[in-house]
């Protein structure tokens, strides 16, 4: 297995979340924007995440070559992100973020089809490579942070066109591996997607990015009117993801003890906890450590057991697709939702309510993992 190859392509991918993450708001808040605005762009990069995989997704699992997709991809999202500098109306900042954001986003799930083919049965083995995208996102989000502080927000563009360069420099070292013959015959995706547990799988998985638009989309914004520097700021992102790539290195040895599915359910709990310690502690340091210390659950434990159950449900010729349905409608239309209604409750009822939205919708979706869905073979 190339996994240095592979974690490269997740360094760099990573990097760029790392980037607009914290910064994209800022940036569009220096050009002017209100809290609406901001999060109807926000709310951009997630929407096209509903698109861009599963169309890409069904071209890898008919046509093959999956790594020519990612390549392609990165290609063109680099391109179209060149567009930026000089943008500053909202309809031509939109539609250039539609454009980068619709390729960039269509990468990620085929080579997430791509690692698992290396990984073969050792699913467990997929966050000791997935780690290196969280050390990406910590690079670049200590770095920029302190840059911002330093140079303005115009910097912000630099750094993201250097991510996406890499994105597509390290997709340039990875081959193409095929998946294992299926030895029976598949049923159509369709009967898959009709399962229950299915079906509730992918409410949870929306319902948890839902509760995390008030943070993608407004916690820099927010620790910045509570007069944190930028680079605080940065440190404060950083040790959420530094939280989750300590899990990520014994998360193989979570998994192989315990199911998927109560991994699944603790992690939405302490999201809600996440949320609550955020939106009414904010003044108290030591508070919003703690809050991104939980990163690790809210994020890391959740994709960790999320892509195991998505890698069981979606075998074969589905398994492109399969992880494009978990990208498009957790971090795309889960997203989506939740920046942009973060954006009308943030303007109309202020930060502690949206978060205690936030941590209401967290707490409803471990409610439907304990009622929907059952521990199955599909996990093992």
């Amino acid at each position: 297995m190339p996994y240095w190859r592979l974690s490269a392509f997740y360094f760099f991918y990573f990097a760029a979340l790392g980037t607009l993450m914290p910064y994209w708001g800022l940036y569009l808040q220096s050009l002017g924007f209100d809290a609406f605005a901001i999060g109807s762009l926000m709310s951009i990069l997630m929407a096209t995440k509903i698109i861009a995989p599963n169309v890409w997704g069904w071209l890898g699992d008919h046509l093959g070559h999956r790594m020519r997709i990612v390549r392609l991809a990165s290609l063109l999202s680099l391109l179209a992100f060149m567009a930026m500098p000089g943008a500053t109306g909202f309809a031509q900042i939109a539609l250039i973020m539609t454009l980068y954001s619709f390729f960039w986003n269509a990468s990620l799930p085929q080579f997430e089809a791509v690692t698992f083919n290396y990984l073969g049965r050792q699913v467990e083995r997929y966050s000791r490579l997935r780690l290196w995208g969280s050390v990406g996102f910590i690079v670049t989000v200590v770095l920029v942070g302190f840059l911002v502080d330093r140079q303005g927000t115009g910097v912000v563009l630099v750094a993201l066109f250097t991510v996406f360069a890499g994105i597509l420099l390290s997709s340039l070292l990875v081959k193409d591996k095929s998946a294992a013959i299926e030895q029976k015959e598949q049923p159509s995706i369709w009967v898959v997607l009709k399962t229950p547990q299915v079906v509730a799988f992918f409410v949870v998985v929306f319902l948890m990015q839902v509760s995390h638009g008030p943070y993608y989309a407004f916690y820099s914004i927010y620790l910045q009117d509570f007069g944190y520097s930028k680079s605080s700021i940065g440190v404060l992102w950083s040790i959420g993801v530094l939280a989750e790539v300590l899990l990520f290195i014994f998360m193989h040895r979570i998994m192989s003890r315990y199911s998927a599915v109560p991994v699944l359910m603790v992690s939405l709990v302490l999201a809600s906890l996440r949320w609550l310690l955020i939106g009414y502690f904010p003044d108290i340091l030591g508070m919003l450590v703690l809050s991104q210390v939980l990163h690790a659950a809210s994020f890391g434990s959740f994709h960790a057991a999320a892509i195991h159950l998505a890698h069981g449900y979606f075998r074969g010729r589905h398994q492109g697709r399969g992880q494009a349905l978990y990208s498009s409608l957790s971090f795309g239309a889960g997203g989506a939702v939740g920046t942009f209604s973060s954006g009308i409750l943030w303007e109309q009822w202020g930060a502690p309510f949206a978060y205690t939205m936030a941590s209401a919708v967290a707490l409803l979706g471990a409610w439907c993992v304990w009622r929907f869905i059952p521990v199955s073979i599909t996990e093992e």
